[in-house]
């Protein structure tokens, strides 16, 4: 016989179709001085070829007559702070329901949140008086947050209801309102395998010239370059914010 042993199950049983996934998508804001650029290539080999060149002799067109002069640049890695590790606290609210899978009606958000504010508000429809309401627009979705206890539960437990949109009649999806704090966030250093940062430009020539210049110079194979997706330059005197999305190439 073997001895008895208390357990504990800690698992959640849910189908598959009703699993939540959550996304981190990374959208990181980078600063960037006066004097610099950065440059992402179409190929991230390219990018290594310039980071291990170091120092880059550009030439300039100065003038209307064309005058050659020179300019020395250093070329860095972009390093970005990635999160590696990510833990969040839900809270389910007892008042509020998520509205999904709504129609597209080609109408305006606030004229939808009337008609669904109106639909939700009546008892006969299982609803009850409406205290706020929001447009999610990242997702789509709407909030609908009750003045009374139970009413959000009893959606919630149907799963689905039928509204009714001025004479249209559509099926709705009716989720938990989830809200989440971060409770551990660690980061790890990256380094951007495409893109790499000028630094050192003088201001001797506009904007526009000084882009064109440096795109002329690293598009060169001769020179270690290659094809050039995007160009970012900041004059001196300026500042600028890169925005660092996740990389699709």
């Amino acid at each position: 016989a073997l001895p008895e042993k208390s357990m504990v199950f800690k698992g959640l049983v849910t189908s598959k179709e009703d699993m939540n996934k959550l996304m981190l998508i990374p959208r990181i804001h980078y600063p960037l001085l006066g004097g610099s650029a950065l440059i992402t290539f179409e190929k991230a080999e390219v990018a290594q070829r310039i980071l291990e060149m170091k120092e880059h002799v550009v030439e300039l067109s100065c003038g209307e007559e064309l005058d050659r002069c020179r300019v020395r640049v250093q070329a860095v890695p972009v390093d970005l702070l990635m999160p590696s590790a990510l833990e969040m606290g839900l809270t389910q609210s007892s008042r509020s329901i998520l509205v999904s899978d709504l129609p597209s009606l080609g109408i305006p958000q606030e004229a939808l949140l009337d008609k669904l504010e109106l639909f939700f508000s009546k008892t006969k429809n299982g609803g009850g008086e409406v205290e706020r309401r929001e447009f999610l627009d990242d997702s789509g979705q709407i909030i609908l947050t009750f003045t009374e206890d139970g009413v959000a539960e009893h959606l919630i437990e149907r799963g689905h209801i039928q509204v009714f949109i001025g004479k249209g009649k559509y099926e709705v999806k009716i989720s938990p309102c989830m809200s989440g704090n971060i409770t551990n966030l660690q980061l790890q250093t990256s380094c951007c395998p495409r893109t790499v940062l000028l630094t050192g430009i003088p201001d001797v020539l506009d904007e526009e010239s000084m882009r064109d210049a440096l795109e002329i110079h690293f598009q060169k194979g001769s020179l270690g370059g290659g094809e050039v997706d995007t160009l970012d330059y900041v004059p001196l005197g300026q500042v600028g914010v890169a925005v660092f999305t996740e990389d699709a190439a």
